[in-house]
């Protein structure tokens, strides 16, 4: 049952670790309510995800899906599968920009296991990383909930499992009948109610450069920013973006500094704002106005320049 603001209820805030990064929940519940049991409960949601997503787990479901033998279908779990089904169509929407076979060059790149960021790799062995990837060389069977593994594809959901985990986290609470709350894992975040003051989940957006500050209500919405400050290295005065462009095995060379997308989930969100910093300014932009998407984009071009889609500058006016 949703709690009635009033006095007798406050914002209750968890959290912890998990995947690598930080969760964290803000619940408007009783004063009284005992969190110890939703805590736990959210924290075997998130391992979940983490046992059946992470490449650095030698025991996950995706790490066992890339060591098997060629010319096989395996069989993987309902979640996974959604998530890789969700990801093969926007690599096909994409024109491959967005790619969840591109585990090989992440991992040549130092940002996967075992993350060694030492220099840029060599031209051939980017030019055979490229070779091992591929989304046209991965197949779906929608019926059995089987992947099949042509031989060397990688696998790589790390730009879409953190905001699978906040749309499970979602889920969870509203089960329950939680549905005041703020969700955040790994920068990636959902609001939905209100506060006990009743004022929404406002969320001030990443915007590195920009002119001014972009403040966002999560009325049951989901924000993810991909950017090159998340994750990068350093190497003769050149750095190296933790987004590669599965096309050309490079990271992004395209001056984008900073993608936001808002939607209905995050995990969709989230994959998003990764293809489009792949795709930059042009060509981004306008393929997410083109499918509806909210998203806004800062990007280098002599001096810092940032536009949005319609859909996201409505969302600034609400």
């Amino acid at each position: 049952m949703r709690p009635r603001h009033s006095d007798a209820v406050i914002v209750h805030a968890l959290g912890g670790a998990t995947m690598g990064t930080t969760w964290s929940v803000k619940i408007v519940a009783p004063d009284g309510a005992d969190t110890t049991k939703l805590s736990k409960a959210i924290e075997i949601e998130l391992d979940i995800v983490d046992v059946q997503m992470s490449p650095w787990r030698a025991d996950s479901n995706i790490t066992r899906f890339n060591d098997c033998e060629a010319d096989r279908w395996q069989t993987i779990p309902r979640d996974f599968f959604k998530v890789l089904s969700f990801a093969q169509a926007l690599a096909v929407k994409t024109g491959g920009a967005y790619d969840p076979t591109a585990g090989h060059l992440v991992n040549l790149w130092g940002f996967g296991p075992p993350q060694v960021n030492e220099r840029p790799p060599s031209a051939e062995a980017i030019a055979d990383a490229l070779t091992r990837c591929g989304y046209e060389k991965l197949r779906l069977d929608t019926k059995t909930h089987t992947a099949y593994q042509p031989g060397g594809i990688t696998l790589d959901l790390s730009s879409i499992a953190k905001g699978f985990a906040v749309d499970q986290i979602a889920r969870l609470l509203e089960s329950i009948g939680l549905i005041d709350y703020l969700v955040e894992v790994g920068g990636e975040l959902r609001g939905s109610g209100m506060k006990p003051d009743a004022t929404p989940w406002w969320v001030t957006l990443e915007t590195p450069g920009a002119a001014r500050e972009t403040v966002v209500a999560l009325h049951g919405l989901s924000v993810a920013t991909s950017g090159e400050a998340q994750r990068y290295f350093d190497r003769d005065d050149a750095r190296y973006s933790h987004t590669i462009d599965p096309r050309d095995g490079w990271p992004v060379r395209n001056g984008v500094v900073s993608v936001t997308v808002v939607g209905d989930e995050c995990m969709v969100a989230d994959a998003w704002a990764t293809a489009l910093t792949v795709l930059g300014p042009d060509t981004g932009l306008a393929l997410a106005e083109q499918t509806g998407v909210a998203a806004s984009m800062i990007w280098r071009e002599g001096d810092i320049r940032e536009a949005a889609t319609s859909r996201f500058a409505a969302l600034e006016q609400e």
